[in-house]
């Protein structure tokens, strides 16, 4: 039997809520840690709930009470503590309900739930028709086990004797176990909820808050799904996955939501608060962790990043992979500018293109990326995307006009406020003054004329996403909410208080125009080093794609486990006062080096964009158009500030081409010298909106 990690010693009586922050517990439980001075036998204390005893919920545990304490009302509550010398303590909480909502705001209306689609992994079968209006579902456990060829099986029910297939497993402590795993579903936040750890049922009790499994190595990883388009108004039909054979066999603890596959909920603060309810859940079952990992790929990495920032506690530390810094503008910027430019090159300019110099215009590293980025740009369409919503309830502007809005603005329309005059979303979305192909204009790839056409035919979308010659005008409430609430990742928040390990596999040159392109990494990084003045918590490692977008299966991937591992437990060990950057920095495991794994082996070297450097050689960094445009790579400008164009900026103009330029930008062109309109610093973490 492997007992929680023993709590600090304690001077004096004190209550803490190991389930999560005691202003947010949900579910009207939450797992309890009374800690007890030295001189106090613990098994003395008393332990009440607004005025009620419940100390029979709580078990000794090394010099402290551990217990489940149930029956909370909705609304404030009070923990008390007593020992026999008189001294007491107590603890204010807030209960939520299990379905929420917490801080994300109102639940969004209509919601589909899909447990009638959600198939019990390995197990097979689905969950039936949800309990209520909440999508709850009846909580279940299963069992299945690894094969010495390979595979998972179902646990055979009843069985009092192993299979004669069951395979072993080493954990990341030396343990060799039987490799068969324990699943848990249940619900929570509207969402399926879904938890995997090594147990032998056999010989191994069953695993409580104060007992581990012999099998677990005491650490939890958090998995986040990928995608957005389509994430609305659903509650999903999987998660993010806790079958990972490299990740339980190491000894982890997998958990994940419906609610954290962002391809069934593109909104990181709906994200976050199911994450913080799914882990809640965990820590009530399980007993708390040593730490947990966020753990994702391209829309999981949204999260991972978003979730760390806003709503630190949650991760300790984050896996990213395909990254990107955050949906609302890492991603809908570039793929909105190349929804535009493949919509002038294709009907509107009145100037030839070779494919060339469109492929420079944009920034990517193949042509293909440009059309390819046009179509995922439908994810700012509140008409595409909106097949989960019946068609007699979708937003038509003539049949439909006050329909339901599948798109990602109206998805946040709790963060960005709704415009009082059309119910929608306010919209941070802008390119006024945005001079596409600038850079290439600089550098002789296109002409005076083809900039001149470009910019003059551009246009912009209104409010359904249309394409019309206006620019598109961010609103500037909007504008201000994202900085202010992290839509826009700062950095600056919690991120800058964990390790953070960016790995990639390179698919900028895929023939058929991939999203994933490595320059957000380097977003990520310059919005780091902008807000905190280092980066020195980040590790960025790539690789080519031989193992996919992010697999266990890549052996890179698999150290950035074990380093994260070891950097997370080092971490926990510095006792010292000194600056958290500095304690992260000191614990970073010596083989965790920066670089790239090309055809010879891995080659050790900062990554950056150093064209001199072997790993940009081989993995070479594309630009995007707003880069083209004369934006930083931080790509955190929504609205920029407007100067009049000055003449010696650019090449050889005539005086009809100098007018014509002023013409197309009367209200001044982007200075990039300068912070966007509006653009300010988080206004803290763990942000409340309205229920």
């Amino acid at each position: 039997m492997a007992p929680l990690t023993p709590a600090a010693a304690s001077s004096r009586l004190a209550l803490e809520i190991l389930s999560g922050r005691p202003d947010f517990v949900t579910g009207g439980d939450a797992l309890v840690r009374v800690a007890v001075p030295a001189q106090v036998p613990p098994g003395e204390v008393e332990v009440e709930l607004n005025g009620k005893d419940v100390t029979s919920s709580f078990t000794v545990d090394e010099q402290s009470l551990v217990g489940l304490v149930g029956s909370m009302r909705l609304g404030p509550n009070t923990l008390r503590a007593a020992a026999p010398d008189g001294s007491t303590a107590s603890l204010d909480v807030r209960n939520y309900p299990r379905q929420g909502p917490v801080f994300s705001g109102p639940h969004q209306q209509p919601f589909v739930c899909e447990t009638a689609q959600f198939t019990i992994p390995v197990i097979g079968g689905t969950l039936g028709a949800p309990l209520d209006a909440d999508c709850t579902v009846r909580s279940r456990v299963d069992y299945f086990y690894r094969t010495t060829s390979g595979q998972w099986a179902a646990w055979p029910a009843g069985t009092r004797s192993y299979p004669s297939d069951l395979a072993h497993t080493k954990t990341s402590l030396g343990r060799r176990v039987p490799f068969i795993v324990r699943m848990e579903t249940g619900s929570a936040d509207r969402a399926v909820v879904q938890t995997s750890m090594l147990h032998d049922p056999l010989n191994d009790p069953a695993p409580t808050a104060v007992r581990r499994t012999q099998g677990w190595n005491g650490r939890a990883i958090f998995t986040l799904g990928g995608g957005c388009a389509g994430g609305w108004y659903r509650s999903g039909s999987t998660t993010g996955g806790v079958t990972d054979a490299f990740l339980l066999g190491r000894g982890y603890a997998l958990m994940s939501s419906s609610l954290n596959v962002f391809g069934q909920n593109c909104n990181d603060l709906t994200a976050a608060e199911s994450a913080m309810m799914t882990k809640e859940l965990f820590v009530e079952h399980y007993g708390r962790p040593d730490y947990t990992v966020g753990f994702g790929c391209s829309g999981g990495s949204y999260q991972a990043h978003q979730i760390t920032d806003n709503y630190p506690g949650i991760f300790d530390g984050i896996i990213v992979g395909c990254s990107f810094p955050d949906v609302g503008f890492g991603t809908v910027t570039f793929i909105s500018d190349a929804w535009l430019l493949d919509s002038y090159f294709t009907a509107r300019t009145t100037v030839p293109w070779t494919q060339e110099e469109k492929r420079q215009v944009a920034g990517f590293a193949t042509y293909a990326t440009l059309p390819s980025m046009a179509i995922s740009g439908g994810r700012i369409d509140p008409r595409r995307n909106c097949d989960i919503i019946p068609p007699a309830q979708r937003y038509d502007p003539v049949g439909n006009p006050h329909g339901v809005r599948c798109d990602v603005y109206d998805h946040t329309i709790t963060a960005y406020g709704a415009d009082p005059e059309t119910g929608f979303a306010r919209r941070p979305l802008d390119n006024v003054g945005v001079q596409y192909g600038l850079g290439v204009l600089k550098s002789g790839v296109i002409t005076v004329d083809q900039f001149l056409d470009l910019n003059e035919r551009i246009g912009g979308f209104d409010m359904d996403a249309n394409l019309v010659p206006a620019r598109t005008v961010a609103d500037p409430q909007a504008v201000q909410a994202a900085y202010r609430t992290g839509r826009l990742t700062s950095g600056g928040g919690g991120l800058k208080d964990v390790p953070i390990i960016d790995y990639r596999a390179y698919f900028d040159s895929r023939s058929y125009g991939d999203i994933h392109v490595r320059y957000h990494t380097f977003s990520m990084r310059a919005r780091l080093e902008k807000a905190n003045g280092t980066t020195a918590n980040q590790v960025s490692l790539l690789e080519d794609a031989k193992y996919g977008l992010f697999s266990t299966d890549s052996p890179l991937v698999q150290h950035a486990v074990d380093s994260m591992d070891r950097w997370l437990t080092r971490l926990a060990a510095d006792g010292s006062s000194r600056p958290r950057i500095a304690k992260i920095v000191a614990a970073r495991p010596s083989g965790l080096k920066e670089g790239c794994r090309g055809p010879s082996g891995f080659i050790a070297q900062p990554l950056d964009r150093n064209p001199a450097s072997r790993c940009e050689q081989l993995f070479p960094s594309a630009s995007f158009p707003r880069e083209v445009a004369g934006a930083g790579v931080a790509a955190d400008v929504i609205k920029c500030q407007l100067h009049d164009p000055v003449r010696s900026d650019y090449p050889s103009l005539t005086d009809a081409q100098w007018a014509h330029l002023r013409a197309i930008f009367p209200g001044g062109v982007c200075d990039y010298s300068k912070p966007g309109i509006g653009q300010q610093p988080l206004a803290g973490t763990w942000l409340t909106f309205p229920r």
